[in-house]
């Protein structure tokens, strides 16, 4: 049985009554929305666990600039949902957070012939208000394309 996933945002009772492991977990699991950009770019949460959220998507050509190669883009957005769930993992029930810095490194274009990439987030530090987590962008053989950091913020969820 096929499966089309339904795209929306969190209700506020998930902000309020559910940890973000829990959370992603079960967006992976198609019982809460995926967010609507990844309908837009067409990529999807594939994996999280504590400290750590994996995104994957296949660049085409309607990802494209006007000089030939994937729009940066499409990498940063991979990244940083990446790096951002990273964090969300981390959250408590009645916690949220938001991004406040993002840092991208391109080190090789992505083109319609790259396949399926992966953007795996890592947090690397986890404080009272403030958290911190790294990513790489790579191809199913490693190839590492790009690489993120971000800041966030964390604090409690209004209900």
């Amino acid at each position: 049985m096929s499966h089309t996933p339904q795209y929306g945002v969190f209700p506020r009772e998930v902000l309020t009554s559910m940890d973000g492991l829990s959370a992603l977990q079960k967006m992976i699991a198609g019982e809460l929305p995926r967010p609507p950009i990844c309908e837009t770019l067409g990529f999807t949460l594939t994996q999280a666990r504590p400290g750590e959220a994996v995104f994957e998507g296949v660049p085409g050509f309607r990802h494209y600039n006007p000089i030939g190669t994937v729009h940066a883009g499409f990498a940063a957005t991979l990244l940083d949902s990446a790096v951002a769930c990273a964090v969300q993992t981390t959250l408590g029930v009645g916690e949220t957070y938001t991004t406040l810095e993002l840092k991208l490194n391109l080190v090789r274009p992505l083109t319609d012939k790259t396949g399926n990439v992966r953007a795996e987030g890592k947090v690397i530090h986890r404080g009272r208000s403030v958290a911190t987590a790294e990513g790489r962008l790579v191809d199913g053989d490693g190839k590492l394309y790009a690489h993120a950091t971000t800041t966030c913020m964390v604090f409690g969820a209004k209900a």
